[in-house]
């Protein structure tokens, strides 16, 4: 009965210390459901042989779920559908190139903006400077008063009395080489010695009588508003010629226009239309093909034969038009070519051939002028040199030039749409002057200025324009 007791006793001491040693676990299990756990210490083992409890299972558990979760966020195949990852990628790389490239657009905005600011700076004190020298500048002494004359009108343009003073005033301007504003031309100011400055006179010339038919020869006056006639069809139009014949012959009328475009390596089209109507239309009625290559835009007509430079060299050609052959051709003694002597403009007008009352002209250059303007009057049939004149102005400092009445007048700038007319020399007195004409240079590129004596206007090819000027010119003086 003791023993049986002992017995008893000793189990509700086991049980009870085993009781004081139990343990209740809650988690989650792999699908995420709770799970709850109790355990009771072995009485005979003092710990459990497995590698893990309950804490270790919901922690794999939670590790588990936050891994999904972490797929999930950074678009991995695990717990997303299959694909999506990549084009989240590709979405982000897209959105990157974009912000990059807004980024670079940005940056080159900002540099273009830059770069003008600072040029517009550069012109900001390049004006202040030139301001500062124009107030560091005396005066100029104050013109004498001279007596008013008539005003004289002409095409809408109107000298003022006293007109000589202020034309004077205008000469005296500041000039610089290339300022197409110019009005005076830059060798008068810049001029080595072998060229004489030139004192800027400008006469009032006595203006023919409303009665009296303006046919004679006097110096020019003044020159119309440009009409324009034409534009060219392609580049190959922005230079060129364009003529009437003043004694035209057969199978051609007086009123045959002719045109040729100057650009290309192979210049050799003559286009000629019946009349200034049907040029105005575009519609030519002859297309000839010349035997020798056209350089540049000093062409000629005159008694039914065209007068040119060939290409590449000195020589002038005469070309029949009713033949269709070449009647003479000779080379213009020492003459520069293909760019040694040409006007401003350039497009290798080293030789100008021109004609008026008096015939054929040709205006060039030799070494020996050193670039000074030769004028040589040639015979019309062999191209001889009869006389020629040596002037002291030079070839390169002048956009262009033509001649009327024997008289040469240079143009001085080929792109200011407001130039002039700045100098003048006479064959017949061997005299030379500056004067100031008011010229337009409508569509800012002259490259061709010729008298056509046939309509006595001047003819002009104003980048791919083809225009012409009314011309006023003064009573002839007795001698």
């Amino acid at each position: 009965m003791f023993l049986l007791l002992l017995l008893c006793t000793c189990g509700l001491l086991l049980r009870g210390d085993a009781q004081e040693r139990g343990t209740l676990w809650r988690g989650n299990d792999r699908s995420g459901r709770c799970q709850y756990t109790f355990s009771v210490a072995s009485p005979v083992e003092a710990s459990c042989p497995q590698a893990g409890g309950p804490e270790v299972e919901s922690l794999k558990a939670r590790l588990s779920l936050l891994e999904v979760l972490v797929s999930r966020l950074a678009g991995g195949d695990t717990g997303s559908p299959p694909g999506a990852g990549g084009r989240a990628q590709s979405e982000l790389q897209e959105a990157l190139n974009r912000a990059m490239g807004e980024r670079n657009m940005l940056q080159g905005e900002k540099e273009r903006l830059e770069q003008q600011l600072e040029g517009l700076q550069r012109r900001m004190e390049e004006m202040r400077r030139e301001t500062e020298k124009l107030r560091s500048r005396p005066c100029p002494p104050q013109a004498p008063m001279v007596p008013p004359s008539p005003p004289l009108q002409d095409s809408g343009l109107m000298r003022p009395a006293g007109g000589s003073r202020q034309m004077s005033h205008l000469m005296t301007r500041p000039n610089r080489q290339g300022d197409s504003s110019s009005l005076r031309d830059p060798a008068w100011q810049h001029g080595s010695p072998g060229f004489q400055e030139l004192k800027a006179e400008v006469t009032e010339v006595p203006a023919p009588d409303a009665s009296v038919d303006n046919k004679g020869c006097g110096e020019l006056v003044s020159v119309g508003e440009p009409v324009d006639h034409r534009r060219a069809d392609s580049i190959e139009g922005k230079y060129g010629v364009w003529m009437q014949d003043p004694e035209a012959v057969s199978p051609y009328g007086p009123n045959m226009v002719w045109r040729i475009d100057t650009i290309g390596s192979d210049v050799r089209k003559m286009f000629g239309y019946d009349d200034m109507e049907q040029l105005s239309k575009g519609f030519p009625s002859k297309v000839l093909v010349l035997p020798e290559q056209v350089e540049s835009t000093g062409a000629a007509l005159y008694r039914g034969s065209l007068y040119y430079q060939r290409r590449l060299s000195r020589t002038i050609i005469r070309f029949d038009l009713a033949s269709e052959s070449i009647a003479a051709r000779r080379e213009l003694p020492h003459a520069g070519f293909h760019g040694q002597f040409p006007y401003s403009w350039g497009g290798y007008t080293d030789i100008d051939l021109s004609v008026d009352e008096q015939g054929l002209w040709a205006v060039y250059s030799t070494n020996k002028a050193k670039g000074a303007i030769i004028i040589a009057q040639l015979d019309a049939n062999s191209l001889e040199v009869k006389k020629s004149w040596e002037t002291k102005i030079r070839k390169n400092s002048v956009a262009n030039s033509f001649i009327i009445c024997g008289k040469l007048y240079t143009v001085a700038s080929y792109t200011a749409p407001d130039t002039i007319i700045n100098y003048v020399y006479d064959t017949e007195t061997s005299q030379e002057k500056a004067i100031a004409i008011p010229f337009r240079n409508k569509h800012r590129y002259n490259s061709m200025i010729d008298y056509n004596l046939a309509q006595r206007k001047l003819f002009a090819w104003d980048n791919f324009h083809m225009v012409s000027y009314d011309l006023r010119l003064g009573r002839q003086q007795a001698n």
